[in-house]
């Protein structure tokens, strides 16, 4: 059932039909939107920006639980700066992947040491962190200063797509965006955006998902016997030994050893962990 009647035009975009879409959203998010997120009550870039890290790849609700304990863990840059990684990937237990603890902890290091302890107002010079792309920088913009920049991400582009696209499949991000430009709130981004996020959310629940006839759509590989999921096995060795040898991190896998081994190899490369003096693993600080 399509909440708002007929498709819009994308090619008759006129002043009237972008005030109508506006009205449409904010008023379906008034009632149905997700209120009660602790990120939402707060204009905090520093906690935005954890919340956004957070909810890359991973659902609201486990990031809701586990974005409390993170924030009273590491409350501020120049904590989660100082902090020694064991103890950061420890509190992000439960989240999945893991490189994004290190590139946070990474990117408080550079904003403590570089930017005088706060992030910069300018999508740009975020995306130069570690650990941001271009539509994190964006969201951290919009939800944090309130700026009115223009990206997509993937419940933004569900939304466009079910509502000016048809059944058209293949359409790109390049099409799309002027049409977030063209109907984008100047005057209040940052709760635009949340209603945009929140009923895409409610678009994958309830019609074939929109995203599907994305350009840029791909299927998510299951997690049970992935890499990822062996590389979570590992991590989690090390947090509760802290110093293993490499033989008995690959027995206690259920993998064959040459795999096992190699994704313990591509952890050190990566930062995660490290050899001691004695040859055993931990994790690197």
């Amino acid at each position: 059932m399509d909440l708002f009647g007929a498709p819009f035009s994308r090619d008759a975009l006129t002043d009237d039909t972008v005030a109508r879409f506006r009205q449409q959203v904010l008023a379906w998010y008034e009632r149905h939107g997700r209120h009660d997120m602790a990120w939402r009550h707060t204009t905090d870039p520093y906690r935005i920006l954890v919340s956004e890290i957070m909810l890359q790849q991973t659902q609201v609700e486990r990031v809701a639980t586990k974005f409390p304990a993170f924030i009273a863990a590491f409350p501020d840059f120049p904590a989660l700066a100082a902090a020694p990684l064991p103890a950061i990937l420890a509190v992000w237990q439960g989240m999945g992947y893991n490189r994004r603890a290190i590139a946070l902890k990474k990117c408080a290091e550079q904003v403590v040491e570089e930017l005088g302890g706060c992030l910069p107002a300018d999508p740009r010079r975020l995306a130069e962190l570690p650990g941001i792309g271009p539509a994190t920088a964006s969201s951290v913009c919009a939800f944090a200063f309130n700026l009115p920049v223009v990206f997509v991400e993937t419940n933004i582009r569900r939304v466009y797509i079910h509502l000016f696209f048809g059944d058209r499949g293949r359409v790109a991000d390049t099409e799309i965006l002027p049409l977030v430009e063209r109907t984008l709130d100047q005057q209040n981004p940052r709760v635009w955006y949340w209603a945009l996020m929140d009923l895409g959310a409610m678009l994958k629940r309830t019609v074939p998902n929109p995203n599907r006839r994305s350009s840029h759509y791909t299927r998510q590989a299951p997690f049970a016997g992935s890499d990822r999921q062996l590389r979570g096995m590992i991590l989690r060795q090390l947090l509760r030994y802290r110093h293993v040898q490499k033989e008995a991190v690959i027995h206690a896998l259920p993998a064959d050893p040459g795999r096992s081994s190699r994704i313990i190899d591509a952890l050190v490369t990566e930062g995660f962990l490290r050899y001691d003096r004695d040859g055993l693993l931990v994790i690197k600080e």
